[in-house]
């Protein structure tokens, strides 16, 4: 059977390509074009706790009361969470500018009140929907149910006898005005005209192509029942109008499960709907989602959903962590479609809006220390958060941190899940003050230990929109188990040798000496060395022959020279650790008076022996003491101090022990031409304090407490000199080796012309104050 009638008036509205939001700040407005509804979402923070709507047309504008919308095909809505209020608007709604089923434009006043004035915002937006009209669709909106059909149908195969019996009482009627007939399982109300089922509050509209009625919850004319044990509200309409003996009949009936939804404790919030709300319709197919958005059966139960069928009723049952869902109970706002087919397989599509709750619920959060070692903070990660809680404030170890952070050596960042919740990742330096530590010493011959790094955090959260505050309070501890003595790098240069120490946080634990005296910058100064400490690293350069030095394996090539930097026990000085460092060195001269009494020189003797001598044919004063090494210009002698003639000179401080470096002319081959050209002459000491030889005088065996103080004299002679004993004499302390002022560059300074030189102890920079008159 095929009708046609035009019902209402076409509306002559200017359409919109785009939303208009004039006046509106970013960020607190959201419209949207749904498969079958329009939304406009607005945080309540700008409309305040009680915004108004207006529907708008060519006739004037329309307060959208709570009857209205639901007669009209509005429904509004207040989320707490996410916070913003809702406004759904039906594709058919009263107000909205409908071309061709095809384009529907959207015209709203939103109307609030800002610092005490009424002020009107407009709304606009043109929507196309994406998905074709089926033949039959039915919505079941939170607060209205609605039903369209298309307006050219063919008449069902089979005919039935209800279905004559529903032509009774429009045969009877004798008007050609169409008319609606309601009805109940039991009962069927008399007919009355279309204007009068419009003042019960019911609507019928015709578009272009669809035939539309809409019926609010609870009318006189609809009926709520049980279908399987779930509650159902249904109303059931005929339109019908008699033309002579010809008779158009239009069938319009809705029915929606009006189930409240029910959580269960396996953590599912569960949902029902009788599968054949209608008769004669087979089920094919169900779509459901959250928040508008629908997925077919298989991808939502991908997702957690499970969706099933017993007892003829489609049982939804959402998972408690949906994506969309809200908590603090947690809110579902549920969207789902059934698609039926009748005999004739056409289809008939049902979709139901609704809003589901759960009782309160217990939301569990969680502290995960994510921390690793060598980053050398913490790390502890707060998750599970739901997207209504925030964090105002840590407590770290009884101190109180307001968020957003000021200053500070630490950092909070949120992390934000799609599952609708987030977490804040904390980290904190181990050295901050407010970090706890506790050390244990664990091995005391391998000098190991443990230290405790401690953290106790008490979170301060915020409940929204209440801002009830909730406490999550968490304790780690960060154990360094290999905490053992520092160990510097070191690195061997020309000069000497170069140590760094990279600062760890519990360095402190240990003191660091050169010998038994305690690495300062008052030592560092006192023997020459070069130190820098910041925050980061300790650099220590030791120039050669500073004190400290032990020296090895000494020859003209060249000496291995070593250097030992002891960490100690900072409460018992007990020796814990050390870095060693041993470098190969080469030097044009050298004295070296070693703490057992042994004298090792190399000494350049390129002035002392005349032309074309040999300095293998070079002895001490002992003329049986010669060199145990030499080369075309130098000589290596190593001998005990009391030996080779050694002269000893004793005062009240110091004992000295001297030797002198002699050219002989003996046992020269026959014809050897030799140029008695030597200007100089060498004189070598070791001078030891008194106070390291305590057993000098009492044991034939000589002992120091440290090296002696060695000295290289060249001295100016002439040709027919044949002291032994020169007048002058120099010392010569290892710190000054390799110094500008040192031997002949000392000597030929412009400021030295003195016949003998002596170089101070300190080597400061080059300067005339070095060369000083004996």
């Amino acid at each position: 059977m095929a009708f046609g009638f035009c019902i209402g008036v076409a509306l002559l509205l200017s359409l919109w390509s785009r939303a208009e939001t004039a006046g509106i700040p970013d960020g607190v407005l959201r419209m949207e074009c749904h498969d079958r509804y329009f939304m406009i979402a607005v945080d309540p923070s700008f409309t305040g706790d009680e915004p108004h709507f207006e529907a708008v047309d060519e006739t004037g504008a329309y307060a959208i009361t709570r009857q209205y919308a639901a007669q009209c095909g509005y429904s509004i809505n207040v989320h707490p969470l996410p916070g913003h209020v809702e406004l759904r608007a039906s594709y058919f709604s009263c107000q909205t500018l409908n071309k061709d089923d095809e384009m529907f434009t959207f015209n709203f006043n939103l109307n609030v009140t800002q610092e005490g004035k009424e002020v009107t915002y407009p709304l606009n937006k043109t929507c196309s929907p994406s998905l074709p009209w089926s033949p039959r669709e039915v919505t079941c909106e939170t607060n209205y149910m609605e039903v369209s059909v298309r307006s050219v149908v063919t008449c069902p195969s089979g005919t039935k006898k209800d279905d004559w019996n529903s032509l009774k009482p429009a045969h009877r009627s004798t008007t050609s005005d169409w008319q609606v007939m309601f009805q109940t399982d039991d009962v069927q109300f008399p007919p009355m005209n279309i204007s009068d089922a419009r003042k019960q509050g019911y609507v019928f509209l015709l578009t272009e192509g669809r035939l539309v009625f809409r019926a609010p919850y609870g009318q006189p004319d609809s009926f709520s029942t049980e279908v399987n044990g779930v509650p159902v509200e249904a109303v059931h309409a005929t339109i019908f109008s008699r033309q002579s003996w010809v008779v158009l009949m239009v069938d319009l009936v809705a029915a929606c499960s009006m189930d409240e939804g029910l959580y269960h404790e396996s953590g599912y919030m569960m949902w029902e709907t009788p599968e054949m709300l209608y008769p004669n319709l087979d089920g094919q197919q169900v779509n459901v989602g959250l928040k508008g958005e629908l997925v077919a059966q298989p991808v939502a139960e991908e997702r957690g959903y499970i969706v099933g069928k017993q007892n003829n009723t489609i049982h939804i049952c959402i998972p408690e962590n949906a994506e969309g869902r809200y908590r603090k109970f947690y809110v579902y706002h549920l969207y789902l479609e059934q698609i039926l087919v009748d005999e004739d397989r056409v289809e008939t599509r049902i979709r139901f809006l609704r809003t589901l709750a759960t009782p309160l619920l217990p939301s569990p959060i969680f502290a995960e220390n994510q921390t690793v070692l060598e980053e050398n903070m913490f790390t502890v990660y707060l998750g599970d958060v739901p997207e209504d809680v925030q964090l105002a404030a840590v407590h770290l170890n009884g101190q109180e941190f307001t968020v957003p952070l000021n200053a500070s050596s630490f950092i909070i960042t949120k992390v934000v899940h799609p599952n609708n919740t987030h977490g804040y990742k904390l980290k904190v330096p181990f050295e901050d003050p407010v970090v706890l530590q506790q050390f244990s010493k664990t091995d005391a011959v391998l000098h190991y230990a443990v230290l405790h790094y401690i953290l106790n955090i008490n979170y301060t959260l915020t409940v929204l929109p209440e801002k009830d505050l909730y406490y999550h309070m968490e304790s780690v501890v960060a154990l360094v188990t290999d905490v053992s003595p520092p160990q510097f790098d070191a690195v061997c240069t020309e000069s000497g040798i170069s140590f760094k120490l990279d600062h760890r946080p519990f360095d402190y634990l240990w003191e660091i000496t050169i010998d038994s005296d305690l690495l300062t910058s008052e030592l560092a100064d006192q023997h020459g060395y070069i130190m820098s400490n910041d925050s980061n690293s300790l650099l220590l350069e030791v120039p050669l022959f500073s004190h400290g030095y032990e020296y090895k394996n000494i020859s003209l090539k060249g000496f291995f020279g070593t250097f030992e930097i002891i960490m100690r026990d900072l409460e018992t000085s007990e020796v814990q650790g050390s870095t060693i460092k041993t470098c190969l060195f080469s030097t044009t001269e050298l004295i070296m008076c070693s703490t057992d009494g042994r004298m090792t020189v190399v000494a350049d003797l390129a002035l002392t022996i005349p032309n074309g001598g040999n300095p293998a044919r070079t002895n001490l004063r002992d003329k049986y003491c010669g060199p145990k090494e030499t080369d075309g210009s130098r000589a290596l002698f190593s001998f005990s101090l009391n030996s080779c003639g050694s002269a000893i000179k004793l005062n009240s401080e110091n004992v000295i022990y001297q030797n002198e470096i002699f050219y002989s002319k003996k046992f020269l081959r026959p014809g050897k031409v030799v140029s008695d050209n030597a200007t100089e002459r060498v004189t070598m000491q070791c001078t030891y304090p008194l106070s390291g030889l305590h057993r000098l005088f009492s044991v034939y065996r000589f002992e120091s407490d440290a090296a002696g103080i060695g000295s290289l004299l060249h001295t100016t002679c002439s040709r027919s000199a044949e002291s032994h004993n020169p007048a002058h004499f120099s010392s010569y302390n290892h710190a000054c080796y390799n110094h500008a002022c040192y031997n002949h560059a000392c000597y030929n300074h412009a400021c030295c012309h003195k016949t003998s030189y002596s170089i101070i102890q300190a080597c400061p920079p080059p300067s005339c104050s070095l060369c000083q008159s004996d």
